[in-house]
This record gives C-alpha cells, structure tokens and sequence, in this order.
C-alpha cells in the first residue's frame, strides 16, 4: 500500500502514527494515513480490521 521511502510502518507496528498522512480533514478532525490508520485529532486511531486504539495523550505537568 506505501510507496514511500524509507517505507511506512503497518498498521500493526507500533510506531503506526509516523506513516504519512493521505487525506486530511482538520474540520472532522480526522487524517487518514498511508498505513490505513485513521488517526483522530484527540490521538485515538481506528485500525483498519475496525479495532479501535483509544486516545493516549501525554499528560502534562504543572
């Protein structure tokens, strides 16, 4: 499916969210990547066999 170079991360690495963004749509806040991965703007992901990531922001100190 990638024709990058150096090529993608699968769908099912886990450094899955480095893989080049295909379409992206900001005001739905969603981006599909080269990978299948839709990645949503609250950092949850949908994989493509429908699994679901929930989201895993950092937390930040105060």
């Amino acid at each position: 499916m990638c024709s990058h170079f150096p090529v993608c991360p699968s769908a099912d690495a886990l450094n899955r969210e480095a893989a080049h963004v295909v379409k992206a749509h900001p005001d739905q806040g969603w981006s599909l990547l080269c990978n299948g991965v839709v990645l949503f703007e609250d950092t949850g992901l949908l994989l493509p066999d429908g699994s679901v990531i929930a989201p895993h922001r950092a937390l930040v100190a105060a």
